[in-house]
């Protein structure tokens, strides 16, 4: 062998991935895996000291080892390390000697042409001499090589490379070493100890799943970690959050549910979450290639092993020996143990602590079964649902049920379904028991028996079906059952079962904003069943009519449905009943301007009577307007206690995505914001990995922290929350959210458009859909002003008085919207709280900053106004105080409301608005603690600079400058670019805006 070497060359050789084409994935910033890059860069760094380093890096193929240090030769190059690249290749037993060496190397001999081959001998010829015999302790300490002329190659080698790293420190990238033949394999010993005191940073790849016991590279893994300087470094798999964000990154707009599906099936593999993301898009289940890949390894085994994975694919993720033993071999255990133990030592399966078998990862579960002929896969199916039913300990109603459908045995299929559907009911589990109860649905035209098996006809099934949706969140889906139950019935069905469908439709109805056949149904219910004799579901449809006629301000109609309701729960008892008129009773009156002090006694004795009857739906009702009665009270503290209480409380029911538990969790996440626990608030908005779409304005309402930290990734997750908002028309809460985040971003951004357009959509589709409680109108009108009236100071700075009156016509538009709804929630209910008296005060405060009027005590009452305990706002205001108190010429009193903000700002993490503090203490030449000192004009421009300064500000050109300084235009110019400089600005436009910002504009 014969590799021409050379030292002091730096083009670097970039390592590519071997285990298939990803280039969107390699064009996208790395996801994930910051304390790996870490470790890496931690070994370049060493490196760059001039100190030896190595590292081990193992994962499984495609979890991102080639993405990995594809960043880390591109972080190493721009640190100023020479980098090298070597690829190993899969040629089986017989592999070309040295190939990853020469790989890495030959870049270097094709920049040096003839000259590199006298070099290595000169290499060869300097190994010879007795001198290099003595090669450190290290290198003695290992095996020898087989003969000498090796040895003279291995230091040659080693050599050279410490030859290239003295001009620059190296580092050496060895992929897939897995493949590397035992030659490579020897001389990657002999180098990491021969360069331990090199400035050399090694690090090679290898996929842990192939290395089976009698691997070769097992063994010399075990000896490379023992050696000083060396270290493995474990590549498991990214997490769900990060997975989901590359699968974002690769694809934009992609549905959610399409997200979701890729996230749990790829398990942390991105190599597989494109290729299912690839497939999804095209609609195919698993995609042909990742079926060859993932079943190469399988069809390596022996015909028993092989059938073995086919029965545990059949039987589930997990399969217990005793399963496979009952299926495969029912006498000869032998011959089983030595299947089994072949398909763990290939690592495709894996042992679980309590002794079962589960694949290495779900996908090659899915490859196995997808390559199932029909006939098998039945009889196996049919196969293990015997063994569980012969066996009921060995598995759950669910399995049995999935096996049994799959065997063809729909009977027994629908008889374990609904036991399955019981067994998830009573763990709290509403997602699998809607599953099962749906399954049950889905066979019932097929089982002629279906209702002796289920003990309730088609009807009650769906009511019990819909309930299950309820609980888990899934109104629309509820509503599409119920009415399936209507169509089902028909107008001869019993009276009593219509009406039980008729309010239950109406109550979910009301949920999703669609109150007008909230009433149409409560009405058709109330007709059903007549009012004596007292009976539930006569109770039931009253209650439910008594709110439907609140919430369209019916107010007789649902005074007299509501007294019905009360006094036939008492006389029968229903405790639940009961407690749900209470609470409509206690809105309507709160609504009403009734006594506060009231209310929460009402509110205890309605949960005491909630619990007591069991009923979770009204138990959570009752508890969330707890927390609504305290919120609207201002008591933010309050609403948090009740949010948590009450979360706690459907976690121990297993409702947590019902309705009201999901408005709890969104009180939670507000109310945190409000009193400045932002990273308490995100946690709780982001808890759970999967959310109804009916709860996603949980999620929406932490992009307001986003937006008030600055996180860049936020317009993605404003995008993701507009789509929905446009997808469910009237789920007014994700509106809301989406919307106030929206301004909020727009008004940092400058963006006074997108600010006014996003609050006249939102209170146009507030009054459609609320009428008179469109209060909301209100926050979402204030924060709108504050980008017009931005605008508007821009357009008076720079002269132009067409945009300053578009601004002003924009500003009393939007302001009306907000007065309007103040005065419409006003004539109907009388008066609104605290939180609305404050952004009340906060639009006002704006409208005169949109008129260029200065006014320090309209700011001052906005402050006081949020210190009912709205810690940011009550910030944002201080913030506006001191510009207008510097406006009026009060510096000194300015200091301390931009202090408090500046420190709050600061504890919040709250970026823009620090920098917005920090840019107004600088123009006002304020010495803010914890910005830096103020710096005088003086002190970075000559006076003539200054002068020029002044007039730039003013948009005047270099002739007009020249004019009014009596210099020619040429040295106006010269005077121009010198403050361009000074700035660092790239535009006379960008270099006002930063001499503004630092405080450096003149004042004279």
């Amino acid at each position: 062998m014969a590799v021409p070497l050379v030292p002091r060359v730096t083009a670097p050789s970039v390592a590519r991935a071997t285990i298939g084409a990803v280039p969107r994935w390699d064009e996208r910033p790395l996801v994930g895996r910051a304390g790996e890059l870490a470790t890496l860069l931690a070994a370049v760094d060493r490196a760059a000291a001039g100190r030896g380093s190595a590292v081990l890096v193992a994962g499984d193929a495609g979890v991102g080892k080639s993405r990995l240090l594809d960043e880390l030769a591109a972080r190493a190059s721009g640190r100023g390390l020479r980098v090298l690249a070597g690829h190993c290749v899969d040629l089986g037993e017989v592999g070309l000697p040295y190939l990853p060496f020469v790989d890495l190397l030959r870049p270097v001999a094709a920049e040096l042409g003839d000259g590199a081959a006298g070099l290595f001998a000169a290499r060869s010829a300097a190994a010879r001499e007795p001198d290099a015999a003595d090669l450190g302790s290290p290198v003695r300490s290992l095996r020898p090589p087989v003969d000498d002329g090796r040895l003279q190659l291995f230091e040659a080698v080693a050599a050279a490379l410490a030859e290239l790293a003295a001009d620059a420190p190296l580092l050496v990238v060895l992929e897939d070493l897995h493949w590397a033949d035992r030659s490579s394999r020897d001389l990657l010993r002999y180098l990491l100890a021969r360069l331990a005191d090199e400035p050399v940073a090694v690090v090679a790849s290898y996929r842990s799943d192939d290395l089976h016991r009698r691997h070769p590279l097992r063994p010399l893994l075990a000896e490379l970690v023992r050696l000083p300087g060396v270290e493995r470094l474990d590549l498991g798999p990214l997490p769900d959050a990060q997975v989901e964000q590359l699968v974002r990154g690769l694809a934009t707009g992609v549905a959610d549910r399409t997200v979701d599906d890729v996230v749990a099936r790829a398990e942390g593999n991105a190599f597989y979450a494109e290729e299912l993301l690839a497939a999804g898009l095209a609609g195919e289940t698993l995609p042909l290639g990742l079926t060859d890949v993932l079943l190469a390894r399988v069809e390596q085994l022996t015909p028993a092993a092989q059938q073995v994975l086919r029965v545990a694919a059949v039987a589930g993720r997990r399969v217990r020996h005793e399963l496979v033993a009952a299926v495969v071999w029912p006498s000869a255990e032998g011959d089983l143990d030595a299947a089994l133990a072949e398909a763990v030592h290939s690592h495709l399966l894996v042992v679980d602590p309590d002794g079962a078998y589960r694949f290495r990862h779900a996908l090659v579960r899915e490859a196995v079964l997808a390559d199932l002929l029909p006939g098998e896969r039945v009889r196996l199916h049919a196969a293990v649902a015997g063994h569980l039913a012969a066996e009921p300990t060995a598995g759950t109603a669910a399995e049995r049920a999935h096996h049994l459908r799959e065997s063809h045995d729909l009977a027994g299929a629908l008889s374990a379904s609904l036991e399955a559907a019981d067994a998830a009911r009573c763990v709290g589990a509403p997602a699998e028991w809607l599953q099962h109860l749906e399954t049950v649905l889905a066979l019932w035209p097929a089982v002629p028996d279906a209702a002796e098996r289920a003990g309730r006809g088609q009807a009650e099934l769906l009511l019990d079906t819909a309930a299950a949706a309820r609980r888990g969140g899934e109104l629309h889906r509820a509503v599409a059952l119920l009415r399936s139950a209507q169509d089902l019935l028909g107008a001869e069905g019993d009276p009593e079962l219509r009406a039980r469908v008729h309010y239950t439709l109406a109550q979910v109805l009301a949920r999703i904003e669609d109150q007008a056949s909230a009433l149409r149904e409560s009405t058709a219910a109330m007709e059903l069943v007549p009012a004596a004799p007292p009976s539930p579901v006569r109770t039931w449809a009253a209650a439910t009519h008594a709110r439907a006629c609140y919430d369209l301000e019916r107010r007789a109609d649902g005074d007299a449905a509501a007294e019905e309701a009360l006094a036939a729960a008492d006389a029968l008892g229903l405790d639940s009943a009961w407690a749900d008129v209470a609470v409509t009773l206690v809105r309507s009156q709160a609504v009403e301007g009734g006594d506060p002090a009231a209310t929460r006694p009402r509110l205890e004795e309605a949960l005491a009577r909630a619990r007591r009857s069991g009923d979770a739906d009204v138990e959570m009702r009752v508890l969330f307007n707890l927390a609504t009665v305290a919120w609207e009270a201002g008591q933010s503290a309050e609403t948090l206690r009740w949010s948590d209480v009450g979360l706690e409380r459907a976690r121990a029911l297993g409702v947590e995505w019902s309705f009201y538990a999901a408005e709890l969790r969104h009180l939670g996440v507000v109310s945190r914001y409000v009193m400045g626990d932002w990273d308490g608030s995100l946690a709780l908005a982001d808890r759970l990995a999967r959310v109804p779409e009916m709860a996603a304005h949980v999620r929406a309402a932490g992009l307001l922290v986003q937006v008030g930290r600055g996180d860049p990734s936020v317009a993605e997750r404003v995008a993701w929350a507009r789509g929905l908002v446009e997808r469910l028309d009237a789920h007014v809460l994700l509106l809301l959210a989406t919307a106030g985040a929206e301004i909020d971003l727009a008004a940092w951004a400058g963006d006074a458009d997108t600010a006014v357009a996003r609050t006249q959509e939102a209170a146009e589709t507030l009054e459609r859909l609320w009428g008179a409680s469109r209060l909301a109108v209100l926050r979402l009108g204030a924060m709108a002003m504050a980008a017009v009236a931005d605008a508007a100071a821009t357009a008076r700075l720079t002269g132009d008085a067409d945009a300053e009156r578009r601004w002003a016509d924009a500003g009393e538009s939007v302001a009306g919207l907000a007065r309007d709804a103040v005065a419409d929630h006003t004539r109907v209910f009388g008066g609104h709280g605290i939180e609305a008296t404050a952004w009340l005060a906060r639009l006002e405060a704006e409208a005169a900053r949109l008129a260029g009027r200065a006014d320090p005590e309209l700011w001052a009452a906005v402050v006081d106004a949020f210190g009912y305990g709205h810690a940011y706002e009550q910030a944002r205001s201080r913030w506006r105080l001191a510009e207008a108190l510097v406006a009026t010429g009060d510096r000194d009193a300015a200091l301390a409301p931009l202090t408090a903000a500046a420190g709050t700002a600061r504890e919040l993490g709250a970026a823009p608005l620090l920098g917005a503090v920090t840019a107004l203490a600088r123009r006002a030449r304020l010495e803010l603690p914890g910005t830096g000192r103020v710096v005088e004009t003086a002190a970075v421009f000559t006076p003539r600079e200054a002068e020029v300064l002044a007039l730039l500000a003013r948009g005047r050109t270099n002739r007009q400058i020249g004019s009014e300084l009596y210099i020619s235009e040429k040295t106006a110019s010269v005077h121009v670019s010198n403050i361009l400089a000074k700035l660092g600005a790239g535009s006379r436009t960008e270099a006002v805006a930063l001499a503004a910002s630092r405080g450096l504009l003149p004042t004279g």
